[in-house]
């Protein structure tokens, strides 16, 4: 007998629950923030790289490896792209790795696929892509009694070279003063599915100290010559491009998160109600959606964000590849987004990290119009005919959402609000789905 629970095709019992709940009338506003951002992100790279005196460091013939990130970095294949082209200059021979942990379903193939749909090609970048998850053990760090092995990812190792490139900002797990960036990519992402495990085989309460004690091994210890810091602003913006070299790393990186804290957008509101998010996706973040913004934290080590009772995820972005970790985070979520959830391609995530809070699944209910009424009906202590609701596309699109009418008051009078639009009704079309920000979909 087929098991029901997999079918989802009768939800008239669930339709009788939520059939007095009302989603109330929302108004478009626009967020404000710094937008300062470089206009020729492919000249400042080349000019950070000819003005750091890097050629001294370099000699015609090495074999010269570039980090690729599973993250959707604004302008990285332009920034491989421009390093690349500097590399071949000088005679070097570069290629680039997938540098993502265990992203990617833990594959090379499928590491090899995320940076692809980013743009990150051999055509583009003008350099061979070798993507394998065979590593070597560099050495051991002790820390707490502790003798815990450091890998490297293998062609990275037998590289003349190395060049590690990431984007500085907060991570969304743990607070320190060395989180996502390039301290991060030399152990984590370089150390792909093996060296990832060996680093979070204790949980995200001990990466404070654990991120600089096995980043700086590899730096000292491997031929890193220098990194390549992206910082963006609060639209996604590249506003910042800083090359470091090796021994400039653990002094500057720091004060580059520091500076990135500050350009972080956030929802200008303080709480909420209701939460809800159109699509969340490791293109995003590494959670799914930014805590930093929607205060949906899977561990006690970071804080901070949108204050709220429930959350309501509606879609998976191609992007991810069926990568839905983050949806733990919700409270409940769509059909929809349960069919693009590829099981197979989040779990080794939650396997690497030891946090299986991301990975559970909310209650999964029939389209976007039934997930949001079903966040609305469970919250507590709340004025039903009134709800507090706010709505965003993703957490990188921080410029543009809905407030429900409740905050009509609030948002006439909070600075770096634009309201754009009077309240009036969601859209929906007749099988329930959410017609704004569709170009997407």
């Amino acid at each position: 007998m087929e098991n029901p629970n997999h079918s989802f095709q009768d939800y008239s019992v669930i339709e009788g629950l939520l059939k007095e709940v009302h989603i109330p009338p929302m108004f478009k506003i626009r967020q404000h923030f710094d937008d300062t951002h470089l206009t020729d992100v492919a000249g400042e790279v080349r000019r950070q790289l000819e003005n750091k005196g890097l050629e001294e460091l370099l000699r015609p013939g090495m074999r010269i490896c570039l980090t690729g990130s599973s993250r959707g970095i604004a302008n990285m294949n332009v920034v491989l792209r421009e390093a690349v082209s500097y590399l071949k200059r000088l005679g070097c021979h570069p290629f680039i790795v997938p540098a993502m942990g265990s992203h990617g379903g833990a594959t090379a193939e499928g590491q090899r696929l995320i940076l692809s749909g980013y743009g990150i090609t051999e055509e583009f970048c003008g350099c061979p892509i070798d993507s394998s998850m065979e590593t070597v053990e560099l050495g051991h760090v002790e820390e707490e009694g502790k003798r815990l092995p450091v890998y490297i990812d293998k062609l990275a190792y037998e590289a003349d070279g190395i060049v590690a490139i990431n984007r500085i900002k907060p991570h969304s797990a743990f607070r320190g003063g060395y989180e996502s960036g390039l301290t991060k990519m030399l152990c984590i992402g370089l150390g792909n599915q093996e060296g990832a495990d060996s680093l979070h085989r204790d949980g995200f309460g001990v990466f404070k100290t654990r991120i600089p004690l096995f980043g700086n091994f590899v730096r000292t210890h491997a031929k890193v010559l220098f990194g390549i810091g992206v910082i963006e602003n609060a639209h996604d913006q590249t506003c910042r491009v800083a090359v470091l070299r090796n021994e400039e790393i653990p002094v500057e990186e720091p004060g580059l998160l520091e500076y990135a804290k500050g350009l972080m957008p956030r929802i200008l509101v303080d709480e909420t109600d209701v939460m809800v998010v159109k699509e969340i996706g490791k293109d995003f973040s590494g959670s799914g959606m930014d805590p930093n913004i929607t205060g949906t934290w899977s561990t006690p080590y970071g804080g901070g964000g949108l204050k709220h009772q429930r959350t309501a995820v509606l879609d998976l972005t191609e992007a991810s590849h069926g990568n839905g970790m983050g949806i733990g985070q919700a409270d409940t979520t769509t059909l929809r987004f349960y069919e693009k959830f590829n099981f197979l391609e989040t779990y080794p995530n939650a396997l690497t990290s030891t946090v299986f809070w991301p990975i559970k699944l909310a209650m999964v209910l029939r389209d976007d119009k039934m997930a949001i009424q079903g966040a609305i009906k469970t919250c507590n202590h709340i004025d039903p005919k009134n709800p507090r609701i706010v709505l965003i596309r993703n957490t990188l699109t921080m410029g543009e959402l809905y407030l429900s009418k409740a905050y009509w008051e609030l948002a006439q009078n909070t600075p770096g609000i634009e309201i754009v639009e009077e309240p009036k009704e969601l859209p929906f079309d007749e099988k329930g789905n959410l017609l704004i920000w569709e170009e997407r979909q």
